[in-house]
């Protein structure tokens, strides 16, 4: 039950980190210098939060955001407690790697794109993200695994999955053999998370 709670953390959270990261981190690269949407004031204020967010430790985050919690799930313990926080915690990071992979597109291929008339949302669509799709999945992939850790560290304040079942049975109960097996089992769920990104990744890469 706490590794089925720990994929459904991972999985849940992952899903909302993209949705809200990826939209963050094209917005840092269209306002960034000598970009499609030079905006230096807009910038400096992503830049800002996403710094203050990645810079917040994890664990006094999710403490934090127990009253936000509470009021976007109704409760901050378990699975579904765990949610928000990790997406919080984990969207600025993506937004960050984001913007990285979208710096690597070859900029003649924006400017191509320009040259043709695309708008706005073609030049996003079907030139910026299909060209940035390796960086992409490999910061996907970055950010699931350290989501892994997040979803361990939940555990400190009853958040369920293997990370809760370490801190009560393991350290609370001294069951080192408890606190082994949630180890071995974070440590194969991360080689299955690297595993398939990089396979993703070569298989979509064109280098």
């Amino acid at each position: 039950q706490a590794s089925l709670d720990t994929l459904a953390m991972l999985g849940g959270s992952l899903l909302f980190t993209v949705l809200f990261g990826l939209p963050l981190g094209v917005l840092l690269f269209l306002s960034g210098p000598r970009q499609l949407f030079d905006n230096a004031p807009l910038y400096r204020l992503l830049s800002l939060v996403v710094n203050v967010l990645r810079s917040v430790p994890f664990v006094i985050l999710l403490i934090l955001m127990i009253p936000l919690t509470e009021l976007i799930v109704g409760t901050s313990l378990g699975a579904v407690g765990a949610i928000p926080p990790l997406v919080v915690g984990a969207t600025p990071l993506f937004a960050r790697l984001a913007e990285t992979a979208l710096r690597e597109v070859d900029r003649g291929i924006i400017e191509a794109t320009q040259a043709m008339g695309a708008s706005t949302r073609q030049i996003i669509l079907a030139a910026l993200l299909p060209e940035a799709r390796p960086g992409l999945l490999a910061a996907v992939t970055v950010t699931a695994i350290t989501l892994v850790s997040y979803t361990a560290m939940s555990g400190l304040i009853g958040g369920g999955g293997l990370g809760d079942l370490a801190v009560r049975y393991g350290y609370q109960r001294y069951q080192p053999d408890v606190m082994a097996v949630t180890v071995i089992l974070l440590l194969v769920l991360v080689q299955v998370l690297q595993s398939a990104g990089d396979r993703l990744v070569m298989r979509f890469s064109r280098k």
